[in-house]
């Protein structure tokens, strides 16, 4: 099965690369810039056109899972043209050329699609971003939902993506703490934010899964733990034996901030847990997960 990724240079598309090639698939790894690691590399800008329709025509693709995207949430809001390019039209030009291919579609989108104001959200709660970067996200899933039939498309939200390996030359928040504390230094994290945060590879095994059964819909395809970013980081440093007196509470409003966050984007992973074999995991699980990919990469 031929399977094209965007994105593939992120911490998401490695990992699902990764997995992808150990379990038999022909791997196209697609990315603006970086060169993947896992599977064969194709610089695609998938704002533009002509080069989607190049890379579709020539790869042909079973299934397209679809993670490019401008996650900056800052620079979104100081530069929606490019935010609007990247993830709206850009989201288009993958939902046609996967039309034309008869490509099975898998867009990966966001908790930031919801106003944060209740949290714990289901599928069928009706989003309301609070920022151009959650406006972008939600604009592309309807993108997705008005132009595929519902037998070739699903739609994954994760939330506050983690894991073991620095990707596209960003370092994500749990190896980016547990870095700072290693090194003594102290660290603000706020207290009233709270998310979901999700591990990589299990985005990645619940996408396989996706892959292997054809399901289809709108998951939320996240961790199964609410916590708030402060709770979240004083778990990494309980899991990794680090200093968590170094950890400062602080408030979302210390921070200038151009993008507004929601304060409680939290998602309910309940359809997933009983749909999926491949569950969505625990704070504790996930983290001990990522502790063994840790040990694993020093061995």
């Amino acid at each position: 099965m031929k399977l094209l990724i965007t994105g593939a240079g992120g911490l998401y598309g490695s990992k699902l690369a990764q997995l992808a090639l150990e379990r038999g698939f022909e791997v196209y790894s697609s990315d603006i810039q970086a060169q993947s690691v896992y599977g064969k590399s194709v610089k695609l800008d998938v704002s533009v056109k002509a080069e989607v329709n190049d890379v579709f025509r020539t790869v042909k693709p079973d299934v397209v899972v679809h993670a490019a995207t401008l996650t900056d949430v800052d620079k979104c809001e100081l530069n929606k043209h490019l935010a609007w390019a990247v993830n709206v039209d850009g989201t288009k030009n993958i939902v046609e050329a996967s039309k034309n291919a008869e490509s099975f579609l898998i867009y990966i989108s966001t908790d930031y699609v919801f106003s944060g104001e209740k949290g714990y959200y289901v599928e069928s709660d009706s989003p309301e971003p609070v920022n151009y970067y959650g406006l972008t996200k939600l604009e592309a899933e309807t993108v997705v939902m008005q132009n595929l039939a519902e037998s070739d498309f699903l739609i994954a939200r994760p939330s506050v993506i983690y894991g073991s390996t620095p990707a596209a030359g960003k370092v994500n928040f749990a190896l980016w703490l547990i870095e700072t504390l290693r090194k003594g230094e102290r660290v603000k994290v706020v207290t009233d934010q709270w998310n979901t945060p999700t591990l990589n590879t299990n985005l990645a095994e619940m996408t396989l899964e996706v892959i292997e059964r054809r399901l289809t819909g709108l998951y939320h395809l996240c961790g199964a733990t609410r916590v708030s970013r402060y709770e979240f980081a004083k778990k990494i440093a309980e899991t990794f034996e680090l200093d968590k007196s170094l950890i400062d509470k602080a408030s979302s409003a210390q921070f200038a901030w151009p993008a507004k966050r929601p304060t409680d984007s939290s998602l309910d992973t309940s359809l997933a847990q009983r749909i999926l074999q491949y569950k969505p995991l625990t704070l504790d699980e996930a983290l001990e997960r990522l502790k063994a990919e840790l040990s694993q990469k020093k061995a």
